[in-house]
């Protein structure tokens, strides 16, 4: 496969799995391994970094209304019921904050467990059996609406969560930073509806969380390889002509079939639920699961 249709096929797959709630770490890394790229190669390190920025910045363009909506109303909210800390847009930082630290002491652990099949099946396999029984547990709450009585959801809406929450929600969003496979999307989503949050407010609140926190995970990550630092670095000087044109094809099909995934992400999730999701899981994490083992015998 040339280098042009190889950037497009990952640039996609980087795309579609971003923020569905599957891990697209453990699908590029699948697929890198398919494709037999190799990742010792401080290009392709680099190439990695890069398609999953243009996925992570269709977020501000895509939520553009919202956002602005929640600048024009910050600190006290639309009702005036709101302070820094509890403002949607603090909720947020606070998250970010709470998975930040760990994630930055954990750093050396982090770079160990990239590259193991047997963590990122057993993440997928585990992962995709938390979301579907807390998708279950509720579901009936989901369909009887917001004013049910002995709903288990209490936040229907993103701009109705409490601190406590975004604690929650960012502590276990640490888990997907150290081990590949678990998927930040997914945690924060389960995290969400354990807390008593919607499918919808959940879903919100882990996309608004995911731009400082993959803004910030893959800036740095990409100023250490284009400074010549890190592991498998690669300096600027370095990447000639073609290397640029297959890193910008990368970024813009990423950014768009992101764009489009993010779309009918919410639209699905609204009317259907996770189930589906958890159980493409499954299925993926027992057949990465084989494959590692298969490479062990």
């Amino acid at each position: 496969m040339n280098d042009y249709l190889l950037s497009i096929v990952l640039g996609i797959i980087e795309g579609v799995t971003e923020f569905l709630p599957v891990s697209s770490t453990a699908h590029l890394r699948i697929a890198e391994a398919l494709f037999h790229i190799n990742l010792a190669d401080g290009y392709w390190k680099m190439y990695t970094i890069v398609i999953q920025l243009g996925a992570i910045l269709c977020l501000p363009v895509y939520f553009r209304d919202r956002i602005a909506k929640f600048l024009s109303t910050f600190p006290q909210g639309e009702n005036s019921d709101r302070n820094l800390l509890t403002h949607p847009l603090g909720l947020t930082l606070v998250a970010f904050v709470i998975t930040a630290i760990p994630a930055f002491l954990l750093t050396k652990v982090i770079g160990k467990h990239l590259e193991n099949l047997h963590i990122m099946g057993s993440s997928l396999l585990i992962g995709g059996i938390v979301m579907w029984i807390v998708d279950a547990m509720n579901s009936r709450s989901e369909t009887a609406g917001p004013h049910a009585a002995g709903s288990r959801i209490q936040t229907w809406k993103m701009e109705a969560m409490n601190l406590g929450q975004a604690i929650w929600i960012g502590a276990c969003q640490i888990l997907s930073v150290v081990f590949p496979g678990t998927s930040r999307s997914m945690s924060t989503i389960a995290a969400g509806q354990i807390a008593g949050m919607s499918r919808a407010s959940a879903l919100e609140f882990s996309f608004f969380l995911s731009i400082p926190t993959m803004v910030a995970a893959t800036c740095y990550d990409l100023l250490k390889s284009l400074r010549g630092k890190g592991v498998n670095p690669i300096g600027v000087s370095q990447i000639d002509p073609h290397g640029w044109v297959i890193l910008a094809i990368g970024f813009l099909i990423s950014f768009v079939v992101a764009y489009a995934s993010v779309a009918w992400f919410i639209a699905w999730v609204r009317s259907r639920g996770f189930a589906p999701f958890a159980a493409y899981r499954i299925v993926v994490g027992t057949l990465v699961l084989a494959f590692a083992a298969r490479l062990m015998g």
